[in-house]
């Protein structure tokens, strides 16, 4: 389960012609919920469908309609909204393949975006990635989710309460709006994996440990995830902004362009925490190396110590017949006098020469 977050199996697709969806990735809901909003500036109206022949909507229709499915698990339903909104094949495959790398399609008269919503769970220490699907066509936006659980709150509450300029712009600017949300949500957790680098990065230096050194490969493997989903994006952000689509509005492509920048300022802070990473681990390697040094210095230096002592007793231990010194009545504390004052003597020695 743990690989399951950076390549899922998708063995069931081979052999299989192009264009036929088949559910990549892991189910994460029960049932696909389908839910409407339909607004424009002096209108608002939201609806939950348990199927798509329940859709009010119409193309001709001047206001704006957000259709939002949550769970693509349900093949059959993505395929229905898919005929519904005539998409190709190939795009209703990509919708059900949660493995698919951001990018975009421009079909003319609706243009297909694939992102990565991402959410840290403070818990554990771990970003977790859902894939979001965006259809921009004439007067409408779908969104297809993994599951219910998103970041897309915020835009409803806006839409319903008419503030900013949400209600008055057309479905271009909502396309960019459930975007830039997803690349603000990006801030939060890099701020989030800021704070936790600083907490690793005490403990390399105080507690160079075992359990450290799997926390720094552990963050590593959540940067180069979050580098694959967001590295991409740049190119999305870019096509979008500098391409001729005529779904997207002149002031909306303003809008766009701010997008890019933060896009940009993303890419550029996780290659800053790969590099601090990368330099924490060699300074968990040298922590390591300088305690074995210490180690072995204290161990030396005790070594050292009992040389000459050995020495002595060795001399004493042979059992020769006539040695002067068995017979003196001090001899024992002499000797002990002698192996103590050894033993102060080097220790000032190794004192004196910065050792200790």
């Amino acid at each position: 389960m743990a690989m399951e977050k950076y390549f899922k199996k998708r063995g069931e697709k081979a052999g299989l012609p192009p264009g036929t969806p088949v559910f990549v990735g892991v189910k994460k809901m029960e049932q696909t919920k389908i839910k409407i909003i339909a607004y424009d500036e002096s209108k608002f109206e939201e609806k939950v469908i348990e199927n798509v022949g329940e859709f009010f909507f119409s193309q001709d229709s001047k206001g704006v309609t957000w259709i939002n499915v949550d769970g693509i698990h349900q093949v059959e339903i993505i395929e229905e909204i898919g005929k519904k909104f005539e998409l190709h094949p190939l795009v209703v495959e990509d919708i059900v393949n949660t493995e698919q790398r951001p990018k975009i399609e421009d079909f003319g008269n609706y243009a297909f975006i694939v992102l990565k919503m991402l959410i840290y769970e403070d818990e554990k220490k771990d970003i977790r990635g859902e894939q979001v699907s965006l259809i921009l066509g004439k007067n409408f936006v779908i969104s297809f989710k993994e599951k219910e659980e998103d970041i897309f709150e915020p835009v409803r509450e806006r839409i319903r309460n008419g503030k900013g300029r949400i209600r008055k712009m057309g479905a271009d600017y909502l396309f960019y709006v459930l975007i830039d949300s997803i690349v603000d949500y990006y801030f939060i957790i890099l701020e989030k994996i800021g704070d936790y680098l600083e907490e690793v990065e005490e403990k390399v230096v105080t507690q160079p440990e075992k359990e450290t050194f799997n926390e720094l490969n552990k963050l590593k493997r959540e940067l180069i995830f979050l580098r694959k989903s967001v590295w991409p994006l740049r190119e999305v952000i870019s096509g979008l902004e500098r391409g001729d689509s005529s779904l997207i509005e002149r002031g909306t492509r303003i809008f766009l362009r701010d997008v890019y920048d933060h896009t940009i300022q993303v890419i550029d802070t996780v290659e800053t925490f790969r590099d601090i990473v990368s330099g924490m681990h060699d300074t968990y390697l040298t922590s390591i190396t300088n305690r074995t040094n210490e180690i072995m210095k204290v161990l030396t230096i005790i070594a050292t110590l009992f040389i000459p002592l050995s020495f002595i007793t060795g001399i004493y231990g042979m059992n020769f017949e006539y040695m002067p010194e068995l017979k003196m009545r001090w001899a024992y504390f002499t000797v002990w006098g002698v192996f103590v004052g050894i033993s102060v003597l080097m220790l000032g020695f190794f004192k004196k020469k910065k050792w200790l």
